[in-house]
């Protein structure tokens, strides 16, 4: 399998417009072509809809969720929470915008304890009242709107709540779920009651739906924006469906009015230091590579790229095993200390420096013995006595990027949890099951705290990690990318930049490659995607790989071209599209 290189396309510059009359024969300045890549094609459309008018890529992003949560419900919506990674093309900063969910006042280091002092089992716990964290995407988008859109706020709901009230189309990852997928949320009622098909089945690819009560809901938020989820009839019925049997939980008004989104700004540079309370970036050879900041896995993501650029993966190639050895071991190291150390702590934060010390992943990177097998590696040695959490990380998550007219772009990852959230409904949305993100054991047999226990108020750790990549100077937005995907958005994201950065492919070719799931003594290939020169070179000095058919990453993402303008990839493995403003409507 060849992958061809982005030196190696033909760059047609289709985004540039110039024009001039007879009495102004001097072209105007190029326009910026808006860009819309997501998960399904109404969403994309619906932003890119907002983008023709003159709106943002904020406003276009609230078109975007809006939707998403309506036609892609086993992946994000309302009722969920979500990291975005915003630049400012005016400014020239970036801000990290942390809408991830809380821990109600009332929760507590055991809550996910059963009667016999053992952690709850997991299909259980998923669809438990709970299991909810308090929703943060429609703040943080009203937050975020707030801060850089320019529409009239009500105009972003349109397309939804006309898809709400007329109805769409089951699509075919939808109706596999539906049809082919079993998972405790699926048998819950108010699964039952929305996309069962009154016959003891479920709804099939090609049926249509409507739904009236997510359409009221939407009119709700474009008259009171995101009031309405913090008092009144819709925030009153979210805190009693959480309350409900099985498993109640103990979210109140409180902690709906409470919630706020946390956001961060800086400019796009780099430092050996100062990462805590800001976006953290990195230099990547001779770029600078942004992510939010923890408790999303971002800070991971960076540090298992810095690891893999001690490696030389330019010179090797995308066809060499000894690239894809690097990959695994980068992955491994990453995983090691993130699955450790990571949370949304005071502790953490106070060794974020360390975490990211360049003698630090100096250390870390030794550890990789290129043409022999290495053992799956421990944590590293930073100042935080606490134990390894080994949180599952179901992969019910969704991922957009968003350009505009005025250059601003928009990485952002949108999560209800698992599939479809804990399957219990108000106003025709899913809840999330965020708090299931938590360990559900707060210490260890021998009494060693886990970092990501619960606790009120907390965020719960995660694996998004939007990106963008900007060139040496900070100036120049390079890429945007990210991916759904549980845990392994982690290696999702690192694969692709690698695939852009070290390999110079284009994003879709980027995104085409095969996954790559490394962590302990797993190694997980998409092996119909590897190349079998490679494959044979990792089984021929020792690895034990495990074939991966059908893994469903579900990565977005934009890369610049020579000529200035961006060009997008989305995943082959789901349903995205990608939507150019130069393209015909």
């Amino acid at each position: 399998m060849r992958y061809p290189s982005l030196k190696s396309l033909v760059i047609v510059a289709t985004g540039l417009v110039l024009t001039g009359c007879a009495t102004s024969p001097a072209p105007e300045p190029p326009r910026i072509v808006p860009i819309v890549v997501a998960a399904e094609p109404e969403a994309a459309q619906a932003g890119m809809d907002v983008l023709r008018r003159g709106g943002t890529a904020a406003d276009a992003a609230v078109a975007v969720q809006t939707v998403l949560g309506l036609v892609e419900p086993q992946s994000s919506g309302l009722g969920g929470g979500a990291f975005m990674l915003w630049y400012d093309a005016k400014t020239g900063k970036i801000s990290d915008y942390n809408g991830r969910e809380t821990a109600p006042a009332a929760a507590s280091p055991d809550m996910f304890l059963g009667a016999d002092g053992q952690p709850l089992a997991f299909k259980d716990a998923v669809v438990s009242g709970r299991a909810t964290g308090v929703p943060g995407a429609m703040f943080l988008l009203d937050q975020a709107q707030k801060d850089h859109g320019n529409q009239e706020w009500a105009s972003l709901f349109v397309p939804a709540t006309a898809l709400a009230d007329n109805g769409f189309t089951v699509t075919k990852r939808l109706g596999n779920y539906l049809q082919n997928a079993d998972f405790a949320e699926k048998h819950t009622p108010d699964f039952i009651a929305y996309l069962g098909d009154g016959q003891g089945g479920y709804r099939k690819t090609g049926d249509m739906i409507k739904n009236p009560a997510y359409a009221e809901t939407l009119r709700a938020f474009a008259s009171h924006r995101s009031e309405v989820f913090r008092k009144g009839p819709i925030a009153e019925a979210i805190v009693a469906k959480t309350h409900e049997v099985p498993l109640p939980g103990g979210m109140n008004l409180n902690d709906l009015a409470a919630y706020r989104v946390k956001v961060t700004t800086t400019a796009p540079y780099a430092t050996a230091g100062g990462y805590a309370g800001r976006p953290v970036c990195i230099t990547y050879h001779v770029y600078i590579v942004c992510s939010n900041n923890a408790p999303s896995g971002g800070i991971a993501l960076l540090q298992g790229l810095k690891i893999a650029e001690s490696q030389p993966l330019a010179q090797w190639g995308v066809h060499d095993p000894r690239s894809w050895q690097v990959v695994i071991e980068a992955e491994r190291l990453m995983y090691a200390d993130r699955d450790q150390y990571e949370a949304d702590t005071a502790l953490f934060t106070s060794q974020q420096d360390a975490y990211l010390n360049p003698d630090y992943l100096k250390a870390r990177s030794s550890l990789i013995n290129i043409g022999t097998v290495n053992a799956a590696p421990k944590a590293g040695d930073l100042a935080m006595k606490v134990a390894m959490d080994r949180t599952l990380e179901p992969g019910g998550t969704t991922h957009f990027v968003i350009r505009d007219t005025y250059g601003n772009v928009l990485s952002m990852t949108t999560t209800v949890e698992s599939f479809f959230g804990t399957g219990r409904m108000v106003g025709g949305f899913f809840l999330n099951n965020q708090l299931t993100d938590f360990s559900f054991s707060p210490q260890t047999m021998d009494g060693l705290p886990v970092a990501n226990s619960v606790a009120p108020g907390k965020h719960p750790r995660s694996s998004m990690a939007p990106v963008i990549v900007f060139d040496s100077t900070g100036k120049k937005v390079i890429a945007a990318v990210g991916s759904p995907g549980g845990s392994a958005i982690l290696a999702y994201n690192l694969k692709t930049l690698i695939g852009i950065l070290d390999w110079n492919l284009s994003m879709q070719d980027a995104i085409n490659l095969p996954i790559v799931v490394a962590r302990g003594d797993t190694i997980r290939i998409e092996q119909t995607r590897m190349e079998p020169a490679v494959w044979n070179g990792l089984t021929g000095i020792g690895y034990r790989l495990s074939p991966l058919a059908g893994e469903e990453s579900g990565l977005n993402g934009i890369l610049r071209q020579p000529d200035g303008s961006f060009n997008g990839g989305s995943d082959p493995r789901r349903e995205g599209v990608v939507i150019r403003g130069d393209a015909r409507p």
